[in-house]
């Protein structure tokens, strides 16, 4: 699933190449994407048409577009699931496989006059969501200066890269939970943006073990843990975010290239890179985590003795 740099990637690619444009005509070529709009797809294409994009806006993995000319404000959200793709294309190009969403927008010189959805598994979906007060009356996310907040995404944290979030914040909300730190980092309502590659590569970064309890993190862990994560996702969205299939790409359809830096995720019996530094040999070991896999180094990464 998209982590944080894989969707600002995205978010990037939309504010350059659809933001001030006006919605033309909507159309719904499979009503799933559109289930979480409950007045159903005609309502859909009816409200977005006419409306201009104002703002394109991220807060951790959710996406959404800021809309002038609806009566009552709201956005449309932008959920890409395990393999929604947001596409720029002509019109005149052939239609993705899995084309699920198609919004036309006004003519602008040598930009793309289509964005399109495109979903394999339809596990993501395109939706309107109410605007609510942002709850701590700053700025929703990266790319809005607005106090206001889609209803949809107002339950998540601030995200890794938010210059509002400071590691105090991430303390303070993980000495909140009782459960282990990778799972606690994982926790949307704790610190928004992070999925399960880029936990195991910023707890590998900042020596910390997975395992460890939030009861027991002191500060200064804390503070080399929220340097690790926004070191990993600021590189990861240099490097255009990881692909590992053809799923995730940007909106003109290239892959991201992250994965030939991870120094733990998906390097099951490799060396551990930074014992190799110290002349040792090392074997990155993979754990079963929540149906998927965790990846550590048990020397420099140790486990907590109650959980060998």
């Amino acid at each position: 699933m998209p982590e944080l740099p894989e969707v600002e990637v995205v978010r990037r690619g939309l504010d350059k190449w659809v933001r001030t444009r006006t919605i033309e005509s909507v159309q719904v070529l499979d009503p799933r994407s559109v289930r979480r709009h409950l007045d159903g797809a005609l309502d859909f294409e009816q409200s977005l048409t006419g409306c201009t994009v104002s703002s394109v806006v991220r807060r951790g993995k959710f996406l959404w577009l800021g809309l002038d000319g609806l009566e009552i404000p709201a956005v449309l959200m932008a959920h890409l699931g395990m393999s929604g793709q947001l596409l720029v294309e002509q019109p005149e190009a052939p239609d993705e496989k899995h084309l699920k969403v198609r919004i036309s927008l006004t003519e602008r010189l040598d930009y793309p006059g289509e964005l399109r959805f495109v979903d394999q598994r339809i596990f993501g979906g395109m939706f309107l969501s109410p605007l609510v007060p942002s709850p701590d009356g700053l700025p929703a996310g990266q790319g809005s200066s607005e106090s206001a907040i889609p209803q949809a995404a107002a339950h998540i944290a601030r995200d890794v890269l938010d210059p509002h979030r400071t590691a105090e914040d991430l303390y303070l909300a993980l000495r909140k939970r009782s459960t282990d730190l990778k799972r606690a980092i994982l926790d949307q309502g704790v610190i928004s943006g992070v999925g399960n590659i880029y936990a195991d590569e910023a707890l590998w970064q900042a020596k910390l073990s997975g395992h460890r309890k939030t009861a027991t993190i002191r500060r200064p862990e804390v503070q080399r843990l929220n340097d690790a994560l926004i070191d990993v996702m600021t590189r990861a969205l240099a490097a255009g975010g990881t692909s590992f299939d053809s799923l995730y790409v940007n909106v003109n359809g290239a892959s991201g290239y992250f994965a030939r830096s991870l120094n733990a995720y998906g390097r099951e019996g490799k060396e551990c890179l930074r014992c190799a530094q110290d002349g040792k040999v090392t074997l990155i070991r993979r754990d079963p985590f929540m149906g998927r896999s965790s990846y550590s180094c048990p020397v420099c990464q140790p486990r907590p003795r109650t959980s060998r």
